[in-house]
């Protein structure tokens, strides 16, 4: 199976043994394009899903599966690629391979390795990882340094988790994005993987003023997304995700211009005005929709609707 969800994000699937002409036409336009051979990684045949989305100049990847090793061979340096990754593991052992160095992930760990020379990683049910391709000079102008750290094991506990919760927010949704919303995003992934590499000092301010900022806000205003229906949701639970304190979780949110009390209420609203104009919620309550939106007070929900839509909730849902 090999498939595209949305502009951006493929979706390669294949369960079998590796040859024949199915697999050969899979292997083609799963990992052949992206310089890369593919096979087992323990057994005889491979079982993965490979999902690559694709913002701006960067590739995030998100392998899974029961056995699936990805290689770069001598023969695919031709291309000449020489484009940096970052691979994250997640669970499990997972092992990297460089011109014949082998490095262990730990979860949480992470190793920088480069396509200009030959290597391996793989991943099974139980060992997991996840991938940012890059391109060497985007990470190098933020961090001059970073060949310096090729195939070192790295972890940086705020930092990594930063970039394990934003490598899972962007590929998932930053595809979706503008073009200019998908070259902030990507900027923002290369200053993170910046700063966990380590920078001079004008590089680690730069990097942390632009990218982790935005990569944190970013986070934070996710959460709230999730979690809206909860009335109890506050800016203190949101920060702490975030590793920040509450004062510098809203300072984030002033210097988007607003604050986190303005944007949850702004966020509920438009997700109340939404219900209500959905015909499949003709039914529901109004006071039902306020609830679910993260409202308490029916009273307070009516005087913040008609203050925002210039309508009551049952005036916009007659009309």
């Amino acid at each position: 199976m090999d498939a595209a969800r949305t502009p951006g994000i493929f979706v390669h699937q294949y369960s079998g043994l590796p040859h024949g002409a199915a697999f050969e036409h899979w292997r083609e336009r799963a990992v052949g394009r992206c310089g890369l051979d593919i096979g087992p990684s323990h057994g005889d045949s491979i079982d993965c899903r490979l999902q690559i989305s694709v913002v701006d100049n960067i590739a995030l990847a998100i392998p899974e599966g029961a056995s699936a090793q990805y290689s770069r061979t001598q023969s695919h340096l031709a291309d000449g690629s020489d484009d940096l990754v970052l691979i994250s593991a997640h669970a499990g052992l997972v092992r990297v391979g460089q011109n014949g160095h082998t490095v262990e992930l730990a979860p949480a760990q992470m190793v920088l390795v480069d396509m200009s020379v030959t290597g391996t990683v793989g991943h099974t049910e139980a060992d997991r990882f996840t991938t940012i391709r890059m391109p060497r000079r985007a990470l190098l102008d933020i961090s001059p340094r970073a060949e310096d750290k090729l195939a070192q094991v790295l972890i940086d506990g705020a930092v990594a988790e930063t970039i394990f919760r934003y490598h899972a927010l962007a590929a998932n949704h930053a595809p979706h994005l503008d073009a200019v919303g998908q070259r902030l995003t990507a900027q923002h992934m290369v200053d993170l993987v910046g700063l966990l590499l380590g920078t001079d000092a004008e590089h680690a301010s730069r990097a942390r003023g632009r990218g982790q900022a935005a990569a944190r806000l970013d986070l934070m205003r996710a959460d709230v997304m999730a979690a809206l229906g909860r009335n109890d949701l506050c800016l203190a639970e949101v920060a702490t995700r975030s590793g920040l304190s509450p004062r510098q979780a809203q300072r984030l949110f002033e210097q988007a211009g607003t604050t986190f009390t303005e944007f949850v209420l702004e966020q509920r609203l438009l997700q109340a005005r939404k219900l209500l104009g959905d015909p499949r919620a003709r039914m529901r309550k109004i006071s039902d929709i306020a609830h679910s939106s993260g409202f308490s007070d029916l009273s307070y929900f009516n005087r913040a609707f008609r203050k925002r839509f210039g309508a009551t909730p049952s005036e916009l849902r007659e009309a």
